[in-house]
């Protein structure tokens, strides 16, 4: 019929369109951003676990991706240089949807492949979600504060909400399982290109990665934790984000010493990051 448009055109429209976008994600200046991205990541793991020790000692402040942002906001030149986060979270995002879709091709196995670009698909939206609060950070010059507790009471507000969260809670402590089991098995080398790297450098790689990773599952297991108490006692502030985790481990026995630990070894991921930016498969 006339006017209707063929579906042979319009599948390879879409087919063109994909390798457009493909290509644009996989193209030399995205890759190096994301590596920009993915170091970006590692500062701002390095200024959370800075707070944290803080926290720990007695001082006030915010432990979380706002407290470190709004700490990078706070110094002269602050601005410009959150404008460079935004730029480099932003291309990881992009990077993690084109390997979302078409990624990791150097896996062997179909089902592991799958996971792992669910595992992508997810980061993606971490990673715009924190190219956008960098933008707020640099546009108002502070951080937009603590979320978490307002997006656990909107939850909360729903019917069924209490249920809602707890399945949120539940989800959340099972990501932070699976992240301690991948740095106790070293998962994340799988994903690094590490051929030709001499011995020292690759286990600091290994080392820093294993302990970052599962010092910052024990944080989320935390959090998540706290998102079920929230559900449970209807009590949303509870859950106000990674700042209430570790202010949790603090107020523990022994907190101190916990959240020491747990303080350094996310300075531990923020270093591990800057290896992943040089050595990771950006593909």
């Amino acid at each position: 019929m006339s006017g209707v448009p063929d579906t042979s055109d319009v599948s390879r429209a879409a087919d063109a369109a994909g390798s457009s976008a493909k290509q644009a994600a996989r193209s030399r200046p995205v890759r190096l951003l994301a590596r920009i991205g993915i170091a970006s990541n590692g500062l701002m793991h390095l200024l959370i676990a800075f707070l944290a020790a803080q926290i720990a000692l007695g001082s006030g402040g915010q432990a979380d991706q706002n407290g470190a942002l709004a700490a990078i906001a706070a110094e002269p030149a602050g601005r410009v240089f959150l404008w460079v986060l935004v730029v480099g979270f932003a291309a990881v995002a992009l990077w993690r949807v084109v390997s979302a879709i078409w990624g990791f091709p150097y896996i062997a196995d179909d089902t592991k492949r799958t996971g792992k670009r669910v595992v992508s698909a997810g980061q993606a939206v971490i990673y715009a979600v924190l190219a956008v609060t960098a933008a707020t950070t640099a546009v108002q010059g502070r951080s937009s504060g603590g979320g978490g507790g307002e997006a656990t009471a909107g939850l909360l507000g729903l019917p069924g909400g209490q249920i809602l969260v707890v399945a949120i809670g539940l989800g959340v402590v099972v990501g932070g399982g699976v992240m301690i089991y991948q740095g106790y098995r070293m998962a994340f080398t799988e994903d690094q290109d590490l051929a030709g790297v001499d011995r020292r450098t690759r286990r600091l790689d290994e080392r820093t990665g294993q302990v970052g990773y599962i010092a910052k599952g024990v944080a989320i297991i935390v959090l998540g934790l706290l998102i079920g108490t929230a559900a449970v006692t209807f009590d949303p502030a509870q859950a106000n984000g990674m700042d209430s985790a570790l202010k949790a481990l603090r107020d523990q026995p022994y907190g101190v010493f916990l959240l020491l630990a747990v303080a350094f070894g996310i300075a531990c991921y923020g270093v591990f990051c800057f290896f992943d930016a040089r050595y990771h498969r950006v593909v």
